[in-house]
């Protein structure tokens, strides 16, 4: 390698290497014993886990972050009991690992098939939620991975917190502690170096803002999973039920409005504008939403207080918060233009009373998830039926929209034979 490991990370890099041909052949059975251990260790140092995340929030208080980082960041007794409900489904998820698929016999005699086996070390890059610590180190576990985590310096006492009770929880479970680490350093050089060791990680998987994503994509040596990165949209058409529509743009809105798959911007056809949009902003102000409208939008809005003009920004900005884009459209075209023009490809959708119009819709939207008739808080790895995911990748590479066990594993080609051999 060109460039010289630090000590720290080339043990870490070293111990999940070596943990992962151990971990790879574990079974089913094992794993799920190991996980249920986890889940009971967390729920035990529960207190000390929230007293950690205490101490990071106070900081970050102090540090002026946005109240949507602020709200990623905080723990409370709802949310751990969440994060252990997440981590007890995992293990009643099946076990991809061994899968067989896309079996064949050749003229020739020979059987082949593809067998799934696990990516090996994970790296994992992540900001401001310490539940994606316990999220990763499930996954990770069923699916026969390793993983190197580096979270952000505003939740590094939670991460610590959250590591010691699942190293502790593997302790007699036959699967290394050291199969789930943490870079326990604030150090962002830890990051450029992590993303260097192609010798012993398999994939580097990033969660947080477009910055982290840029950053990992242009320094890394190692295949980059990106996405996470939501301006989310909903194309209320001429067809659709107003007082529904409402309804489901309200949930995508404010649900959790600091997570990637919130809305950012409502599409609305003109025939339905001038009825729709009042109604809406009436609805959503009373939960303290604000409003960006363009020209056509703001004309029939300019009296609302929390309407303000849409500047050229807003259409590419995820807002994570309770602001909400306003574009009137007059037709299907154009709204599948501006998402084509501003989505990051991750969750858009349309509302609409036409079979037409929806497989239209479907036929032209290519992002990871793309709804008829639902909000885009569905984007979920839990909703989805997979667990918690890992992330939620925009690429088109094997893994598309949440990352569950099976996109975290690959495949080896198995040949058998007669003693065959190739004329």
């Amino acid at each position: 390698m060109t460039n010289t490991l630090s000590n720290s990370m080339l043990m870490l890099g070293q111990q999940a290497k070596a943990a992962s041909r151990k971990l790879a052949h574990v079974s089913t059975a094992q794993k799920n014993a190991a996980l249920e251990k986890i889940a009971n260790q967390i729920e035990k140092e529960t207190p000390e886990i929230l007293a950690a995340n205490a101490a990071d929030h106070a900081e970050a208080c102090s540090a002026g972050l946005s109240e949507a980082m602020l709200d990623r960041l905080l723990l409370n007794d709802k949310r751990m009991q969440t994060i252990v409900s997440d981590l007890r489904s995992v293990i009643n998820l099946p076990d991809p690992v061994g899968e067989h698929f896309d079996e064949q016999l050749m003229t020739n005699g020979l059987k082949m098939r593809k067998q799934r086996v696990p990516m090996g070390v994970l790296g994992v890059i992540y900001e401001s939620r310490p539940n994606v610590t316990v999220d990763v180190a499930g996954l990770a576990l069923k699916s026969g991975n390793c993983v190197i985590m580096r979270g952000g310096k505003e939740t590094l006492r939670s991460n610590i917190a959250f590591i010691g009770a699942i190293q502790r929880g593997l302790q007699g479970s036959g699967i290394p502690a050291e199969a789930i680490q943490l870079v326990a350093d604030t150090d962002r050089g830890l990051v450029l170096e992590l993303l260097q060791m192609d010798h012993y990680v398999d994939m580097i998987i990033p969660r947080g803002g477009a910055g982290l994503h840029d950053f990992c994509r242009q320094n890394s040596r190692i295949p980059v999973i990106t996405g996470g990165i939501g301006i989310c949209h909903l194309f209320v058409d001429e067809s659709a039920d107003l007082d529904k529509s409402i309804e489901v743009i309200r949930n995508a809105k404010i649900q959790r409005p600091s997570v990637c798959n919130s809305l950012d911007t409502a599409l609305v056809h003109h025939s339905v504008a001038a009825d729709l949009l009042p109604r809406l902003v009436k609805r959503l102000s009373a939960d303290g939403v604000t409003f960006r409208a363009e020209d056509a939008a703001f004309a029939l809005l300019k009296s609302e207080e929390n309407v303000k003009p849409a500047s050229n920004e807003d259409f590419d900005t995820e807002w994570l918060s309770l602001v909400l884009g306003l574009k009137v459209v007059n037709d299907m075209d154009e709204a599948i233009e501006h998402i084509a023009r501003h989505s990051t490809a991750h969750s858009d959708g349309i509302l609409t009373n036409s079979q037409v119009n929806a497989e239209r819709f479907l036929e032209m939207v290519d992002s990871a998830a793309v709804y008829v008739n639902a909000s885009t808080r569905f984007t979920d790895g839990s909703q989805m039926g997979l667990g918690a995911e890992i992330a939620i990748s925009t690429q088109r590479m094997h893994a598309r929209g949440p990352m569950g066990l099976r996109e975290l594993t690959t495949f080896k080609w198995v040949v058998q034979g007669d003693y065959h051999v190739r004329p």
